[in-house]
């Protein structure tokens, strides 16, 4: 495929390009306070944002913008929800007290979603690690589970959701493994065709480079 479509379509559409502030961070891509944080996990669990960029941004400052703004809104918690604070943050895509939702600071349901503040760690470690101790030591086995986590809870509602999601839990594994060696990111970008198609969109990462072409 040539490159036309992505820079014609996908670029033009109304909420790729940002560049305004929000929680005082700027944010160069994506909806306003940039939306869930499945936006930052799911592509990424594969591509290595670190060093890559485009003629649109460097989206290793896109992720960990879009994070921080996400744990800035929670810790600031204009809505008054019971639980939210500095270890307990994490707005995304999940099981609801309504039924599945795409949680955001946009639209926020008082649901906290464990994945997104753990699928976060290569760009908030330490905010991830807070989070992480707390729902694991204090809410325990209100969260935690079989398969580990449950997929969102609301302490306002004193609603624990009963399911677990693989589209959740794979992210949190994938996204941590990266964090601590990178190597999902390093076997993903070594591929060849990645590599060439990544290129003949625009973009520029270390990786290609190592790659020697």
């Amino acid at each position: 495929m040539p490159a036309e479509p992505y820079h014609e379509g996908w670029v033009q559409s109304r909420q790729f390009i940002n560049g305004r502030s929000f929680e005082g961070v700027e944010l160069p891509l994506g909806p306003d306070a940039g939306g869930p944080l499945f936006f930052t996990h799911y592509s990424f669990c594969s591509i290595d944002p670190r060093g890559l960029s485009d003629a649109y941004a460097d989206y290793w400052k896109q992720n960990v913008a879009h994070t921080r703004i996400n744990y800035a809104y929670c810790v600031r918690n204009p809505l008054g929800f019971k639980g939210y604070g500095p270890n307990c943050w994490g707005l995304t895509a999940g099981d609801s007290v309504k039924g599945y939702d795409a949680h955001s600071p946009k639209n926020d349901k008082s649901v906290i979603t464990p994945s997104a503040a753990l699928a976060s760690f290569p760009y908030s470690p330490t905010e991830a690690m807070a989070a992480l101790r707390h729902f694991y030591d204090d809410l325990g086995d209100k969260i935690w589970g079989r398969y580990g986590f449950i997929d969102g809870f609301s302490e306002q509602y004193d609603w624990y959701a009963d399911s677990y999601l693989a589209i959740s839990q794979g992210p949190i594994v994938v996204m941590i493994e990266n964090y601590r060696t990178g190597l999902i990111w390093k076997l993903f970008m070594g591929i060849p065709e990645i590599r060439e198609g990544m290129k003949k969109l625009g973009f520029k990462s270390p990786h290609f480079a190592s790659a020697g072409s």
